[in-house]
Protein backbone atom coordinates (compact mmCIF):
# COMPACT_ATOMS: atom_id res chain seq x y z
CA UNK A 1 0.00 0.00 0.00
CA UNK A 2 1.57 3.25 -1.08
CA UNK A 3 1.75 6.14 1.28
CA UNK A 4 0.51 9.55 0.29
CA UNK A 5 3.33 12.06 -0.19
CA UNK A 6 3.48 14.71 2.45
CA UNK A 7 2.75 18.23 1.20
CA UNK A 8 5.76 20.52 1.20
CA UNK A 9 5.91 23.11 3.96
CA UNK A 10 4.32 26.49 3.15
CA UNK A 11 6.59 28.76 1.08
CA UNK A 12 8.63 25.87 -0.33
CA UNK A 13 6.84 25.51 -3.67
CA UNK A 14 7.62 27.27 -6.95
CA UNK A 15 5.17 28.04 -9.68
CA UNK A 16 7.16 27.72 -12.91
CA UNK A 17 4.55 29.84 -14.65
CA UNK A 18 5.22 32.74 -12.29
CA UNK A 19 6.97 35.52 -14.32
CA UNK A 20 9.32 36.27 -11.40
CA UNK A 21 10.38 32.64 -11.20
CA UNK A 22 10.97 32.52 -14.96
CA UNK A 23 13.04 35.72 -14.84
CA UNK A 24 15.16 34.33 -11.98
CA UNK A 25 15.76 31.12 -13.95
CA UNK A 26 16.96 33.12 -16.96
CA UNK A 27 19.40 35.07 -14.77
CA UNK A 28 20.79 31.86 -13.27
CA UNK A 29 21.27 30.30 -16.70
CA UNK A 30 22.99 33.45 -18.01
CA UNK A 31 25.28 33.53 -14.99
CA UNK A 32 26.19 29.87 -15.49
CA UNK A 33 26.89 30.41 -19.19
CA UNK A 34 29.10 33.41 -18.33
CA UNK A 35 30.99 31.41 -15.71
CA UNK A 36 31.40 28.50 -18.13
CA UNK A 37 32.65 30.86 -20.85
CA UNK A 38 35.25 32.37 -18.54
CA UNK A 39 36.34 28.93 -17.43
CA UNK A 40 36.69 27.78 -21.03
CA UNK A 41 38.76 30.87 -21.85
CA UNK A 42 41.07 30.18 -18.92
CA UNK A 43 41.60 26.64 -20.13
CA UNK A 44 43.06 27.75 -23.47
CA UNK A 45 46.61 27.64 -22.04
CA UNK A 46 48.95 30.34 -23.37
CA UNK A 47 48.20 33.92 -22.33
CA UNK A 48 46.29 36.05 -24.81
CA UNK A 49 44.88 39.56 -24.76
CA UNK A 50 41.14 40.03 -24.59
CA UNK A 51 41.67 43.80 -24.64
CA UNK A 52 44.95 45.49 -25.60
CA UNK A 53 46.72 48.31 -23.77
CA UNK A 54 45.90 51.84 -24.92
CA UNK A 55 47.88 55.08 -24.73
CA UNK A 56 46.94 57.32 -21.80
CA UNK A 57 47.58 60.96 -20.90
CA UNK A 58 49.15 61.78 -17.54
CA UNK A 59 48.81 65.26 -16.08
CA UNK A 60 51.82 66.47 -14.13
CA UNK A 61 51.37 65.62 -10.46
CA UNK A 62 48.50 63.18 -11.00
CA UNK A 63 48.27 59.42 -11.59
CA UNK A 64 47.70 57.37 -14.74
CA UNK A 65 46.48 53.81 -15.21
CA UNK A 66 47.46 51.46 -18.02
CA UNK A 67 45.21 48.42 -18.20
CA UNK A 68 44.40 45.41 -20.35
CA UNK A 69 42.28 42.28 -20.15
CA UNK A 70 44.05 38.93 -20.30
CA UNK A 71 43.06 35.29 -20.53
CA UNK A 72 45.62 32.85 -19.09
CA UNK A 73 45.54 29.55 -17.22
CA UNK A 74 47.47 28.54 -15.18
CA UNK A 75 47.73 32.02 -13.62
CA UNK A 76 50.51 33.93 -15.37
CA UNK A 77 53.66 35.71 -14.20
CA UNK A 78 53.45 39.41 -15.08
CA UNK A 79 56.21 42.01 -15.51
CA UNK A 80 55.85 45.68 -16.44
CA UNK A 81 58.70 47.65 -18.01
CA UNK A 82 59.33 51.18 -19.28
CA UNK A 83 61.55 51.74 -22.30
CA UNK A 84 63.04 48.29 -21.74
CA UNK A 85 63.74 48.65 -17.98
CA UNK A 86 61.74 46.52 -15.54
CA UNK A 87 59.49 48.40 -13.11
CA UNK A 88 59.26 47.18 -9.52
CA UNK A 89 55.95 47.16 -7.70
CA UNK A 90 56.13 49.92 -5.10
CA UNK A 91 55.07 53.47 -4.18
CA UNK A 92 55.75 54.90 -7.66
CA UNK A 93 54.54 51.98 -9.80
CA UNK A 94 51.71 49.84 -8.55
CA UNK A 95 50.85 46.45 -10.05
CA UNK A 96 47.07 45.96 -10.02
CA UNK A 97 45.11 42.74 -10.61
CA UNK A 98 41.35 43.12 -10.88
CA UNK A 99 39.03 40.11 -11.05
CA UNK A 100 38.54 38.30 -13.23
CA UNK A 101 40.97 39.19 -16.00
CA UNK A 102 42.14 42.83 -15.73
CA UNK A 103 45.86 43.55 -15.40
CA UNK A 104 46.91 47.15 -14.76
CA UNK A 105 49.78 49.43 -13.84
CA UNK A 106 49.22 52.64 -11.89
CA UNK A 107 51.87 55.35 -12.27
CA UNK A 108 51.70 57.86 -9.44
CA UNK A 109 52.86 61.47 -9.02
CA UNK A 110 53.33 62.10 -12.73
CA UNK A 111 56.42 63.97 -13.91
CA UNK A 112 57.93 64.60 -17.34
CA UNK A 113 60.29 61.64 -16.85
CA UNK A 114 57.25 59.30 -16.89
CA UNK A 115 56.82 59.98 -20.61
CA UNK A 116 57.63 56.81 -22.56
CA UNK A 117 56.66 53.37 -23.81
CA UNK A 118 55.34 50.87 -21.26
CA UNK A 119 55.22 47.12 -21.89
CA UNK A 120 53.48 44.32 -20.02
CA UNK A 121 54.89 40.81 -20.44
CA UNK A 122 52.61 37.91 -19.48
CA UNK A 123 53.78 34.32 -19.39
CA UNK A 124 52.84 30.95 -17.98
CA UNK A 125 53.95 27.38 -18.55
CA UNK A 126 52.21 27.31 -21.96
CA UNK A 127 53.66 30.46 -23.51
CA UNK A 128 54.15 34.21 -23.39
CA UNK A 129 52.68 37.38 -24.87
CA UNK A 130 53.37 41.09 -24.49
CA UNK A 131 51.79 44.41 -25.36
CA UNK A 132 52.83 48.05 -25.23
CA UNK A 133 51.33 51.53 -24.94
CA UNK A 134 52.62 55.02 -24.27
CA UNK A 135 52.09 57.45 -21.43
CA UNK A 136 51.84 60.99 -22.75
CA UNK A 137 52.61 63.79 -20.31
CA UNK A 138 50.89 67.14 -20.20
CA UNK A 139 52.99 69.80 -18.44
CA UNK A 140 52.10 73.51 -18.43
CA UNK A 141 54.69 75.79 -20.03
CA UNK A 142 57.05 77.27 -17.45
CA UNK A 143 60.13 79.46 -17.14
CA UNK A 144 62.06 77.38 -14.63
CA UNK A 145 64.89 79.94 -14.33
CA UNK A 146 64.55 83.44 -15.66
CA UNK A 147 67.30 85.54 -17.26
CA UNK A 148 69.64 87.62 -15.10
CA UNK A 149 69.74 91.39 -15.46
CA UNK A 150 72.85 92.62 -17.25
CA UNK A 151 75.05 95.73 -17.33
CA UNK A 152 77.29 95.84 -20.40
CA UNK A 153 79.50 98.29 -22.25
CA UNK A 154 78.44 99.70 -25.60
CA UNK A 155 79.71 97.57 -28.51
CA UNK A 156 79.90 94.32 -26.53
CA UNK A 157 77.71 91.23 -26.87
CA UNK A 158 74.87 90.77 -24.40
CA UNK A 159 73.44 87.29 -23.71
CA UNK A 160 70.23 86.60 -21.81
CA UNK A 161 69.49 82.96 -21.01
CA UNK A 162 66.34 81.36 -19.57
CA UNK A 163 65.58 77.74 -18.66
CA UNK A 164 62.17 76.59 -19.87
CA UNK A 165 59.98 73.48 -19.75
CA UNK A 166 56.60 72.09 -20.73
CA UNK A 167 55.02 69.22 -22.63
CA UNK A 168 54.20 69.64 -25.40
CA UNK A 169 57.19 71.91 -25.96
CA UNK A 170 56.06 75.52 -25.54
CA UNK A 171 56.11 78.36 -28.02
CA UNK A 172 58.76 80.89 -27.02
CA UNK A 173 58.94 84.65 -27.55
CA UNK A 174 61.18 87.49 -26.40
CA UNK A 175 59.94 91.04 -25.90
CA UNK A 176 61.65 94.38 -25.20
CA UNK A 177 59.66 97.03 -23.35
CA UNK A 178 56.48 95.10 -24.11
CA UNK A 179 57.06 94.75 -27.86
CA UNK A 180 57.98 91.61 -29.78
CA UNK A 181 61.64 91.54 -30.74
CA UNK A 182 62.19 91.61 -34.49
CA UNK A 183 65.15 89.31 -35.13
CA UNK A 184 67.99 90.24 -37.46
CA UNK A 185 71.72 89.48 -37.77
CA UNK A 186 72.48 91.56 -34.66
CA UNK A 187 69.60 90.66 -32.33
CA UNK A 188 68.25 87.10 -32.36
CA UNK A 189 67.28 84.22 -30.10
CA UNK A 190 67.67 80.43 -30.14
CA UNK A 191 65.36 77.85 -28.56
CA UNK A 192 66.66 74.51 -27.29
CA UNK A 193 65.01 71.58 -25.55
CA UNK A 194 65.38 73.12 -22.09
CA UNK A 195 66.48 76.72 -22.58
CA UNK A 196 66.36 79.77 -24.80
CA UNK A 197 69.11 82.35 -25.38
CA UNK A 198 68.70 85.92 -26.59
CA UNK A 199 71.84 87.42 -28.15
CA UNK A 200 72.44 91.13 -28.76
CA UNK A 201 75.63 91.83 -30.74
CA UNK A 202 77.37 95.20 -30.78
CA UNK A 203 75.04 96.45 -28.07
CA UNK A 204 73.84 100.06 -28.39
CA UNK A 205 72.31 102.35 -25.77
CA UNK A 206 69.00 101.90 -27.58
CA UNK A 207 69.16 98.21 -26.55
CA UNK A 208 68.80 99.16 -22.89
CA UNK A 209 65.42 98.32 -21.41
CA UNK A 210 63.15 95.68 -19.88
CA UNK A 211 63.30 92.27 -21.55
CA UNK A 212 60.70 89.56 -21.18
CA UNK A 213 60.82 85.85 -21.98
CA UNK A 214 57.36 84.41 -22.65
CA UNK A 215 56.40 80.72 -22.99
CA UNK A 216 53.04 79.15 -23.83
CA UNK A 217 51.49 75.77 -24.58
CA UNK A 218 47.96 74.34 -24.42
CA UNK A 219 48.16 73.93 -20.64
CA UNK A 220 49.64 77.17 -19.42
CA UNK A 221 51.75 80.29 -19.88
CA UNK A 222 54.65 81.83 -17.96
CA UNK A 223 57.05 84.72 -18.24
CA UNK A 224 60.10 86.25 -16.60
CA UNK A 225 61.84 89.63 -16.83
CA UNK A 226 65.33 91.10 -16.81
CA UNK A 227 66.82 94.55 -17.29
CA UNK A 228 69.66 95.41 -19.65
CA UNK A 229 71.74 98.56 -19.02
CA UNK A 230 74.26 99.72 -21.63
CA UNK A 231 77.08 101.83 -20.21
Amino acid sequence: MSKAKAAPPPGCTLDIKDPQVQEAAIRIQASYRGHRSRKELRETGPPKFLQELKDVVLLEGSAAKLECRVSAFPDPFIVWSKDGAELKDGPKYRYVFEDPDVVALVVRDGVLADLGKYTVTIKNTFGMTSGSACILIEVPAKVTKGPDSVKAKKGTTVVLKADIGGEPAPDVGWLKDGEDIEEDDRVFFDVGDANTILTIKNAQRSDAGKYEIYVENNFGTDQSFAHVDIL
